[in-house]
């Protein structure tokens, strides 16, 4: 049987919309889907809670202007009614959405349309997530953005823990602590995590001696790489290449 046959058998033996209840797990995210007049036809938790509704139910078969002030009502049809002629997402919408307070707040809003067995367009379908909190959670990034492209073009260089507080503007100390508290690790094994991934990569791809892609990868000598690899990866640099030499995969560490 082929892999599309396969994948065609397994979807039909599927309960119909068991995919949607992952939008009710996502943190941070709105999820609804409309038919065609604009019905609200399904909405995770977080979409009712910010309309000002309790459950699902409450909020089924209702239009954006029994729920939103008219002017923002408006704006979401006419985007609506554009996608649903076209049947073509809309993607990266920046738009004003009422948070939980009912104040407008700037979302990020991507449709999709919704095709039938017949292959029309039927309704649509859409996330909305909140701009300003996704920056506010990306501002600790951005802070070490400079400091993060570093190590991964410099990885094979020693650690300059000096240098690279300096690069973020802060005291070594500070660094250490925000590196940390970001990245969920130390300079230091963000640093050997690039090594590894380059070193995994010319394991997978090349015939390279071990203690070459070693020296290559900025690892001080082959017994450092070995500790290293099996700490990380659960295996010896030989028992990867054995496994990924056909597939040349490297994993996300």
């Amino acid at each position: 049987m082929s892999i599309d046959a396969q994948r065609q058998e397994w979807n039909s033996n599927l309960m119909p919309g068991q995919f949607r209840h992952l939008f009710d797990h996502l943190p941070g995210t709105l999820f609804f889907a409309k038919d065609r007049d604009g019905r609200i036809m399904a909405a995770n938790p977080a979409f009712v809670k910010s309309c000002g509704y309790q459950t699902e139910d409450e909020i089924i078969g209702l239009t954006d202007d029994r729920i939103f002030p008219s002017r923002l009502a408006g704006k979401y049809r006419k985007d609506d009614e554009r996608l649903l002629q076209s049947g073509k997402p809309m993607l990266g919408l920046l738009e004003l959405f009422p948070n939980r307070d009912g104040k407008p707040e700037w979302f990020l809003t991507d449709k999709l349309p919704l095709i039938d067995r017949a292959g029309r367009v039927c309704g649509l379908c859409g996330t909305v997530r909140s701009y300003e909190a996704q920056r506010a959670a990306m501002l600790p990034y951005l802070e070490l953005a400079a400091v993060a492209d570093h190590l991964k073009t410099r990885f094979r260089e020693k650690l300059d823990l000096p240098a690279l507080a300096e690069m973020a503007g802060m005291s070594v100390r500070q660094f250490e602590r925000k590196f940390r508290a970001t990245f969920q690790m130390t300079p230091r094994d963000y640093m050997i995590r690039m090594r590894l991934i380059a070193a995994c990569g010319l394991l997978a791809r090349s015939n390279q001696p071990l203690t070459a892609i070693a020296h290559e990868c900025g690892f001080y000598d082959h017994s450092d790489f070995a500790r290293q690899f099996r700490r990380h990866m659960g295996q010896t640099a030989s028992q990867y290449r054995a496994e990924h030499r056909k597939t040349a995969r490297v994993p996300g560490l």
